[in-house]
């Protein structure tokens, strides 16, 4: 096995990338994940065993039990185990499948209580599907069994056949030849020729029974993901309080910025010049001719308060980006860059206002990283619509280097856009040039 070392094509850091010599077909079997994967099928038999009996026996003691009022108990408590077994089932598939599914909802109870528990039982989804799980899941572990088991022995039987076939008895037949077996039933597998051939078909099931384990627990995955992991309703509300919880801190830490910068800067030059007009106003009938040069001071120090004013304004909305549109605000964005760029925008029409100020603030944070970090001597951005997507990109050919993962303004970029479904894809190795690539939902204007 051959190791360099390279660059992540997405997020720009050093990586190890392992080569090896040896072709995955004829590691396959050596390898931790085929046996992972064959464990795994191996428990699947004698586990769904029990979870199958389980199931079938609460459930049919449950039903026989439904003229007393012990049934719905009995099917609320089968249930609950089935729903207790399913965990298990996640976290076996986890660990030896590698496969990362989460946990389904709760159970959803409005009062506390053994009643209220148990109609929560009865009424969740995740209970009877992680029951249907227990009934399916038996025939199809069964299966797997058998064919993984019988690939499994059998390749690495014939393929270690010339090392052991000499366990059998021997006999000189009539030819003087030396013969294994006996004289009413051969074995005819004794001369290099059969010997080898049967070594070779061994190689063969041995090279092929990695990748019939792993269809098999394909298979396996899908279920467990699609039995007993949260429904795609479930997955989606997570989601969106998740983004919930993004777009609140951004709004916060917006208002944060926004409240620092008039608190440093043009509310500290407001009050600055207050205190100057006052002793211009005290100095005008002494000396008007420090009174002229203190009121002259204090217009400059307007003026900047003005521009640090309208500076802040065009961070957080500016009107030319209300007004005309992407097109225009970005050439402006450009304008004040230090580096050249180029600005393309081609869309049909106009997105939604929220669309288009997430659109305006990533490029503008984009240009920004590569005024103050890039060394870059030309960029470019390019604005595009495809299908119901709106499509951003930054390129510049800079030193590159940039990573979306060590928490900079590129992971706040990334988070403001997951937000609204966006994404947000870095390409910067070390040495450059860096392209960023960011994509939008397109929602139309009128929305």
């Amino acid at each position: 096995m051959a190791t360099d070392y390279g660059y992540d094509s997405g997020l720009g850091f050093p990586e190890t990338v392992r080569r090896h010599r040896v072709p995955a077909g004829l590691r396959a079997p050596f390898e931790g994940r085929t046996w992972r994967e064959f464990g795994y099928v191996l428990l699947s038999l004698p586990i769904s065993i029990v979870m199958f009996t389980y199931a079938v026996t609460m459930i049919s003691l449950g039903a026989g039990l439904l003229v007393t009022f012990l049934g719905i108990p009995v099917f609320a408590a089968g249930l609950a185990g089935c729903r207790g077994l399913g965990a298990l089932e996640r976290a076996r598939a986890r660990g030896l499948l590698g496969l990362e599914v989460g946990d389904p909802e709760p159970l959803r109870m409005r009062k506390s209580g053994f009643m209220a528990w148990m109609g929560a039982v009865l009424k969740s989804g995740t209970s009877w599907r992680t029951l249907l799980y227990s009934v399916l899941h038996l025939p199809w572990a069964a299966f797997s069994f058998v064919v993984a088991v019988n690939f499994w022995v059998y390749g690495w039987a014939l393929l270690t056949y010339p090392l052991w076939f000499w366990v059998f008895p021997a006999y000189v037949g009539q030819d003087g030849l030396q013969l294994y077996g006996d004289q009413t039933h051969h074995i005819y597998l004794d001369n290099p020729f059969e010997i080898g051939v049967t070594a070779l078909v061994g190689l063969l099931f041995t090279l092929a029974t990695p990748w019939i384990v792993r269809a098999l627990t394909m298979v396996d995955r899908v279920m467990v993901h699609g039995l007993l992991g949260p429904t795609r309703l479930t997955a989606r509300v997570v989601e969106l309080e998740s983004d919930r919880g993004v777009v609140v801190d951004t709004a916060a830490a917006d208002l944060r910025r926004i409240e620092r910068d008039l608190h440093d800067g043009a509310q500290a030059r407001l009050v600055a010049l207050a205190m100057d007009l006052g002793l211009a106003k005290e100095k005008l009938t002494e000396d008007p001719a420090a009174a002229a040069r203190m009121v002259d001071e204090a217009h400059g120090e307007v003026k900047t308060a003005l521009q640090e004013l309208r500076d802040l304004a065009r961070g957080i909305h500016p009107a030319v980006l209300t007004d005309r549109g992407l097109d225009a605000a970005l050439s402006a964005v450009a304008s004040r860059c230090t580096v050249p760029v180029q600005v393309e925008v081609d869309l049909p029409a106009r997105p939604a206002p929220a669309i288009e100020g997430i659109a305006y603030f990533t490029v503008s944070e984009l240009l920004q990283n590569i005024s103050k970090h890039s060394r870059a001597t030309f960029a470019a951005v390019d604005v595009w619509r495809v299908e119901n997507r709106l499509m951003l990109q930054v390129v510049d050919n800079g030193v590159g280097g940039a990573d979306v993962s060590s928490g900079s303004g590129l992971a706040g970029l990334a988070e403001r856009l997951d937000a609204v479904d966006g994404i947000l894809v870095v390409d910067s190795p070390v040495g450059g040039p860096t392209r960023v690539t960011a994509e939008l939902p397109w929602r139309d204007e009128r929305v």
